[in-house]
């Protein structure tokens, strides 16, 4: 199965040509990266491995370069920071001269900054990561109220639909603060205009936040549209990428790029 193209233009790899298959990499990637979550329990495990095999997102985003050689990146409810892992081995992967070389040029050399507030997932995302010799930063707070140091990459995956607008909007506000010139948001949101797959996406999404300890929470949807608008008002060039594939959800990755004078 491939992932979605995100639609960059590859940077080409400056280290030696690899023949490892794009497929078998990904196959090596998410196994060693959810590995590391073992020493945590079989929980924390299984959720690793499943989420890392089954959600298109974290193969695309590798897959479409969308995280270039030493951003610094902050990804706000990070849970068990299972992209922190993933760059890792990407890390080693690349040192090891095996990144296939259709994928462009690894991220390599990313400063990590996590930022969840379920203190239970901090724990497991710091014990897990603890031996990393690239020191991920890891911060238990609420996005709503703790600061974002400047960073190239901001990663919000399936998040902000648990506050209201006025939050969507005020977080929104400040990601875009945080951002250096020519910096990027990946923001992953709910399409209700695929209904099926949107009630789907929704009951799924409350069993899980049981599961993991949040109390229920409402949930603040908006169209595309609607997203759209917001960040293009923030001065966002938006593009809207689906990622739901081989899921029964009404997921869709939007790519918001700043420009470089901006």
């Amino acid at each position: 199965m491939e992932p979605q193209d995100l639609g960059f233009t590859a940077t080409p790899i400056a280290a030696p040509h690899s023949d490892l298959r794009p497929a078998l990499a990904w196959q090596q990637l998410h196994r060693a990266a959810s590995a590391r979550y073992r020493r945590c329990g079989l929980f924390s495990w299984h959720f690793a491995r499943g989420k890392l095999k089954g959600d298109p997102v974290f193969r695309a985003l590798l897959a479409g370069a969308a995280i270039a050689p030493g951003s610094r990146v902050l990804d706000i409810g990070c849970g068990q920071a299972l992209l922190a892992s993933l760059l890792a081995e990407c890390e080693a992967l690349a040192a090891a001269n095996r990144w296939p070389s259709p994928w462009g040029a690894p991220p390599s050399g990313v400063h990590y900054t996590g930022l969840e507030l379920m203190p239970a997932d901090v724990a497991r995302a710091e014990r897990a990561l603890a031996e990393l010799p690239s020191r991920p930063r890891l911060i238990c707070g609420d996005m709503r109220h703790t600061a974002f140091d400047p960073c190239d990459v901001v990663v919000v995956l399936d998040v902000l639909h648990y506050v209201d607008p006025a939050a969507q909007d005020d977080v929104l506000t400040r990601i875009r603060q945080a951002l250096r010139p020519g910096g990027r948001l990946l923001l992953r949101v709910g399409d209700p205009a695929q209904r099926a797959r949107f009630w789907i996406s929704r009951w799924v999404d409350h069993v899980v936040t049981l599961a993991r300890g949040h109390r229920e929470s409402p949930i603040a949807c908006r169209s595309l549209a609607d997203w759209q608008a917001a960040l293009q008002r923030l001065g966002f060039a938006v593009r809207a990428v689906p990622m739901s594939q081989g899921t029964p959800f009404a997921n869709v990755l939007l790519v918001c790029d700043l420009e470089r004078g901006i």
